[in-house]
């Protein structure tokens, strides 16, 4: 499920001159890109900002994670962003734009399998071109797992080629030398990038926010040009239910195929053991799962378990329970056998 999380204070700034502002955060899988929204959700002052989370698979975990106040939970299509957004992107931001409070801001958090292009596109090629203003493209690389095999991704090089700003996280886990070698590898895909470097995400919301940086007729052109192309197959009509017309072709990406990406969610009430679990982490894991995360109900602990997996490195942070303790993780990675990963998880459930 994709979510619109809406975050509200009192104050009200003045209305933007250039349409309602947005910044899409993007960036591999487990580079950090839900942490550095929380960043800004923090630091965001008087800023009313919407945030629209997407996630590849069943199971949002990510809006469960969020550091909120008010939510406004607007559900979308599943799977991968730039793949399914077309209509339901285009509506849920008629959403906020209606909304009698009005939004300041709205940063989108695509999958870590997301070609940016086509979301881009598609605030250009609809009447959402007027209506908003994209700041800038953040894309967030993981210098710790990084390598020339992780990056064999049309996506992973999709999401630097298009990075406004590339934010290069967990910088301090790795040596000057690593540091330099991925800085190399991200300037031969994009001459002069602005790279900052982070941990954790964090990061001063002026270098991020309201930094103009989105080339936009390079993108206009872009959205021209396959306009003219495909205008017979792409441009439709679509009513909304404000009654408003808009009128849009749809932006398709071929990554999921061609870099061969999957998503396996599990649910489960009832509780893991969690020696048996952290086996199945340490012995049984299939070597071809890039990413994975969760929350976990282990059957000797009264706290929630956040679970966060990316290359070799997991993660499980403790908390309170919001809500009816349960199990929900989600593995992505390439060729994965559903039945194999099941298998070896009901055997960890009491």
């Amino acid at each position: 499920m994709n979510t619109i999380t809406l975050n509200t204070t009192n104050t009200i700034p003045e209305i933007p001159k250039q349409g309602m502002p947005i910044t899409i955060i993007t960036g591999f899988l487990g580079s950090g890109k839900t942490t550095l929204l929380n960043q800004i959700l923090q630091n965001k002052q008087d800023l009313k900002v919407a945030v629209l989370v997407n996630e590849f698979g069943d199971i949002n975990i990510d809006s469960q994670l969020l550091i909120s106040v008010d939510q406004d939970m607007v559900e979308l299509s599943n799977g991968c962003i730039c793949c399914t957004i077309n209509d339901g992107l285009v509506d849920a931001v008629y959403r906020v734009l209606e909304r009698e409070e009005r939004i300041d801001y709205l940063v989108i958090e695509t999958t870590g399998v997301a070609d940016p292009l086509p979301i881009i596109l598609t605030f250009f090629g609809t009447e959402l071109r007027d209506l908003t203003n994209i700041d800038s493209i953040l894309t967030v690389v993981d210098a710790e797992a990084f390598d020339e095999e992780h990056f064999q991704s049309e996506a992973a090089l999709k999401q630097i080629t298009y990075g406004d700003i590339i934010l290069l996280n967990k910088t301090d886990l790795v040596t000057p030398e690593k540091l330099q070698e991925v800085e190399n590898f991200i300037h031969d895909i994009k001459h002069g990038a602005k790279i900052l470097h982070t941990q954790y995400g964090e990061v001063a919301l002026p270098l991020i926010l309201d930094v103009g940086l989105t080339p936009k007729d390079q993108y206009i052109a872009i959205d021209d040009e396959d306009t003219h192309k495909h205008e017979h197959q792409h441009e439709h009509e679509h009513q909304h239910e404000h009654e408003h017309q808009h009128e849009h072709h749809h932006h398709h990406s071929d990554h999921l195929d061609n870099d061969g990406f999957v998503s396996i969610s599990f649910q489960s009430d009832k509780p893991f053991n969690v020696h048996k679990f952290e086996n199945f982490l340490t012995e049984e894991m299939p070597e071809n799962v890039f990413r994975a995360k969760g929350i976990l109900w282990f059957s000797d602990s009264d706290l929630r378990h956040i679970f966060q997996l990316s290359g070799p490195r997991y993660t499980l942070n403790a908390d309170e329970w919001p809500n009816q303790p349960k199990n929900q993780v989600v593995f992505i990675g390439r060729k994965l056998d559903t039945n194999e990963i099941y298998t070896k998880l009901n055997k960890c459930l009491l």
